[in-house]
């Protein structure tokens, strides 16, 4: 596709020289009309001198009015059109005198007295400065309009990513807690290996948090990337007892989703599934294509939703409103977060598989970056975070 040379602006990008722009097209085209139908009527050409006369003195008319008119329109309604109720015909009046004089100046041997000569154009001179002042107002309050839409639309972009920074900053206190009281106890075992490599985890899962932005994306790989960095910390805490395993289609590698969209269902599924059982259980991340959507399912082999402790995970899951408790901080949150993102254009389900356990399915558009080397993430190795 052929690409233009230069880039269109908008015609009122600049309102000063669109106003001139605007002005003097206006008065050309009016000047042109009179002129015709004073040739078609059958005067001579001399006449033309009065029809340019005429427009420039319309022409000065007008711009005393737009400075008026300036001042008017941020005024109450009533004020405004109060006052050019009353400012309008007063110019008309004069532009109507001016013209009735210019005429008499140019016949000065006519029958016609002067007021005559002032009401006779007095109709046409008030269409004149009447459709002028109605696009004047016309163009300004258009402006106006797109000005506080424009606004509106940016407040409201603000205050989107105002709350998608927040739900996204709520994960980072919510799993330090847990990593720092681990990291605690370990240092109280005297077990200063472990608490080491544990910091060191930590820090590379929090360097890759202060990289991306709060309301950025990032592709399923750096979101796999960093869900192996949590692991990894929680594999020291867990052990044997916590296996992960990752079933990513190559396909929707490249797929854009919210950063750390993924970690408080991981964590959750650590918490009711991991956590209660001596024997542990087995996390499933696993990422495909469905047509022109992407989707994400994690789930565990745990308990599902037979036990007590259960019913908060199931509670905090639901879409009905009611108060969450325990995780349900963080599931709440990716439910917030999609509704934010993709208003209702994404789906997000819970279920127990035939098999047992535990899942939650994420459905999103497939979308890709335009420039894969626009957005990367200081990760660390994947052969430092293989859990």
């Amino acid at each position: 596709m052929a690409v233009l040379p230069f880039r269109p602006t908008p015609f009122f990008a600049n309102k000063n020289r669109a106003f001139w722009r605007l002005q003097v097209l206006g008065w050309t085209g009016a000047m042109l009309m009179r002129s015709m139908s004073a040739l078609a009527g059958g005067q001579p050409a001399s006449f033309l001198l009065l029809v340019l006369i005429a427009t420039l003195t319309g022409f000065s008319i007008s711009l005393i009015l737009a400075v008026i008119y300036h001042q008017l329109i941020g005024l109450r309604p009533l004020l405004t059109w109060g006052v050019t109720v009353l400012v309008l015909p007063f110019a008309v009046s004069l532009y109507a005198f001016m013209d009735g004089w210019v005429i008499a100046l140019y016949r000065p041997d006519t029958e016609t007295s002067f007021a005559q000569l002032v009401i006779g154009v007095f109709y046409l001179d008030a269409t004149l400065l009447g459709a002028w002042s109605a696009l004047y107002y016309a163009i300004n309050f258009f402006l106006r309009i797109e000005e506080q839409n424009d606004q509106l639309m940016r407040l409201e972009s603000q205050a989107t990513s105002a709350q998608l920074a927040m739900l996204r900053y709520q994960l980072n206190p919510h799993f330090l807690f847990n990593t720092l009281n681990s990291i605690s106890t370990l240092v109280l075992l005297k077990q200063t290996d472990q608490a080491n490599a544990m910091l060191t985890r930590l820090s590379s899962f929090l360097r890759y948090t202060l990289v991306n932005q709060p309301t950025g994306r990032v592709t399923v790989a750096q979101e796999v990337e960093t869900l192996k960095l949590y692991l990894g910390i929680e594999l020291m805490r867990f052990e044997e007892r916590l296996r992960t395993k990752f079933q990513i289609d190559e396909a929707c590698e490249e797929g854009l989703l919210p950063s750390l969209l993924l970690q408080p269902l991981v964590e959750n599924a650590i918490k009711y599934a991991v956590s209660p059982q001596e024997s542990g259980a087995e996390i499933t991340v696993a990422a495909c294509l469905i047509g022109q959507n992407l989707r994400i399912t994690v789930s565990d082999t745990g308990p599902g939703l037979q036990v007590d402790a259960a019913d908060n995970r199931f509670t905090a899951m639901s879409f009905d409103g009611g108060d969450t408790v325990s995780t349900g901080v963080g599931l709440a949150n990716i439910r917030d977060r999609l509704a934010q993102a993709y208003g209702a254009n994404h789906r997000f389900d819970t279920f127990e598989p035939p098999e047992g356990g535990f899942a939650v399915t994420i459905e999103i558009p497939f979308e890709k970056r335009d420039n894969p080397s626009a957005s990367t993430s200081s990760l660390t190795p994947r052969s430092a975070v293989n859990v």
